[in-house]
């Protein structure tokens, strides 16, 4: 299940309860933050915790700063003083997290009462449908609203010492379309689930078992041929594409349809000697060269891989160091 699908239905269980959450948010954050902008926590009156802004004992920090404002939730239900409190990862500043990483991160401290129980369900609702909806959170609001193409994945700004105005762009932020759905591409499907990409798998095998094993995918797409693979792929810098089809002959068929998008990611499997002569012939044939030395090939880190297990890590490991660079 996806992480932030998971976080809000537990605020929401919380809140049917007729009691109050801690909603802490990274808003932004730079350096070596353990904390990344987006990453949520929720801290129940009950003292649960779900979720993580980083860790150590900045977390911690912050988490008992949540208990002690929860246990007073009544009086401050009107709005909280410091609503946005900086953590700077120095030993040697005076206000620092108590962390020496040399980031910061900005958090925000969002009192969530059983007021907001309605637009909570309508954010587990727009998740559960894949809907591209934005989150807009100030002291005094939580609103839900009908995301728009080309909008930022974060957007936020201190406006006063006690306002802010902070966006997110809820839902999958990234997008993995994975070009044949063998034991590699079940292996890797299943492993970056846990990474909130949203995976697309296309293959011309209506009857192949992996295919049917596969509940990892969240579209599985049978196509007749990868002749017009090019229309199901979009370009953008939340695309990631790996392929691993059948046989060098599709391989190449899918590099030739794919090679002028612009990817953030753009992979292929295969030995080495197998693709150094398949961007030897492409090259002949006049295909871009710059274009083609773009592509990951071999595929993934080199850790020696041999299982599709262990083939799907070093894959996996290799577009999180693209998607985080």
């Amino acid at each position: 299940m996806n992480k932030e699908l998971e976080l809000w239905r537990f605020v929401a269980d919380r809140l049917t309860r007729s009691e109050s959450v801690m909603l802490l948010l990274v808003a932004q954050s730079s350096g070596s933050s353990p904390g990344r902008q987006g990453y949520k926590m929720a801290v129940g009156a009950d003292g649960e915790l779900f979720g993580s802004i980083g860790g150590g004992v900045m977390e911690v920090s912050l988490v008992e700063q949540s208990r002690t404002i929860l246990s007073e939730a009544p009086a401050v239900a009107g709005g909280l003083s410091q609503p946005v409190r900086e953590q700077i990862h120095r030993k040697e500043v005076p206000n620092s997290s108590g962390m020496i990483c040399s980031g910061r991160q900005s958090v925000i401290f969002k009192l969530l009462t059983p007021s907001d129980t309605r637009t909570i369900e309508s954010i587990i609702g727009g998740l559960q449908n894949a809907e591209q909806n934005q989150l807009f959170i100030a002291p005094k609001q939580l609103v839900l609203k009908s995301g728009e193409p080309g909008l930022p994945n974060f957007k936020f700004e201190i406006l006063t010492d006690d306002d802010f105005a902070y966006e997110e762009k809820l839902g999958f932020k990234n997008h993995l379309y994975i070009i044949g759905g063998g034991h590699c591409a079940l292996a890797l499907s299943e492993l970056m689930s846990k990474m909130d990409f949203h995976i697309s798998i296309f293959d011309d095998r209506p009857d192949l078992n992996t295919i049917e094993k596969n509940r990892y995918a969240h579209e599985i797409n049978i196509i007749d041929s990868y002749d017009n693979i090019r229309d199901e792929i979009p370009s953008g810098q939340n695309v990631y594409v790996v392929v691993m089809t059948l046989g060098y002959a599709f391989d190449k068929l899918v590099i030739q349809n794919l090679l002028d998008k612009d990817l953030k990611y753009f992979g292929v499997l295969g030995s080495n000697a197998k693709m150094k002569t398949l961007m030897k012939e492409l090259k002949a044939e006049g295909f871009p060269a710059d274009r083609l030395d773009r592509i990951h090939t071999p595929i993934g880190l080199p850790i020696n891989s041999r299982t599709p297990e262990e083939i799907a890590i070093s894959i996996a490991a290799e577009i999180i160091s693209v998607k985080n660079w």
